[in-house]
């Protein structure tokens, strides 16, 4: 007895083809085979089986009643199939084959993925490296920039020092230049004070001597 059965839904990239052939292994199907395929744009998955007829009731009952985890299922069209359908070992062997293909194929791309990764990761190391001694630079300048900051404070503070010296300085001078001019002040008013009294002495000595009738 041999049947059809053509699942429509998301089939492709689930197991299902795995799935079912550990199933129709379980009831001892001699013949089995299953293909992707696409169905008016939909995706779909056609089996081909042929046994005794318990066998292929029991695997049509599973096929109803079971599904992949992931995978979603539309519908499910059973018919007679007159052709002729692949021993199961013969399947096995070539779904192997494919799988296995497969696994290599994405076992190069994830080497090619993970040597791109090291190949990345190195080039981040090297590049975080290259920060680091930025990093380091940096502290450097910031170091010697504070040092002459420093020596600048320093000198700015030397130089305020000077200038309040020097303020004190020329605020002696000036208090200096004061007393002096006071001493001179008052140096110069004794001096016209015994001028004048010089100068009238003078007149007293004239008058003296012109009441004596001396004449000078």
């Amino acid at each position: 007895m041999a049947l059809k059965i053509t699942i429509t839904g998301k089939v492709r990239g689930v197991g299902y083809r795995a799935f079912l052939l550990e199933e129709a292994d379980n009831l001892l199907i001699p013949k089995f085979e299953a293909r992707n395929v696409k169905i008016n744009g939909k995706e779909a998955l056609i089996v081909l089986i042929d046994g005794e007829k318990e066998q292929i009731e029991s695997f049509v009952r599973f096929v109803r009643e079971n599904k992949p985890e992931k995978a979603v299922v539309e519908e499910i069209k059973v018919e007679e199939y007159r052709g002729i359908v692949r021993d199961i070992e013969k399947f096995r062997a070539g779904f192997t084959s494919t799988q296995l293909s497969k696994i290599i194929q994405v076992g190069l791309v994830m080497v090619e993925k993970q040597d791109l990764m090291l190949k990345k990761q190195d080039e981040t190391i090297a590049a975080v490296k290259e920060v680091k001694k930025a990093v380091e630079e940096v502290k450097e300048g910031v170091k010697e920039v504070k040092e002459a900051v420093e020596e600048v404070e320093e000198g700015v503070n030397e130089v305020k020092k000077a200038v309040n010296e020097v303020k004190e300085t020329v605020k002696e001078v000036r208090d200096g230049v004061k007393e002096v001019s006071s001493k001179i002040d008052r140096t110069n008013e004794l001096l016209e004070k015994r001028f004048q009294r010089l100068e009238e002495e003078v007149e007293k000595i004239k008058k003296a001597l012109l009441k004596a009738g001396i004449e000078i």
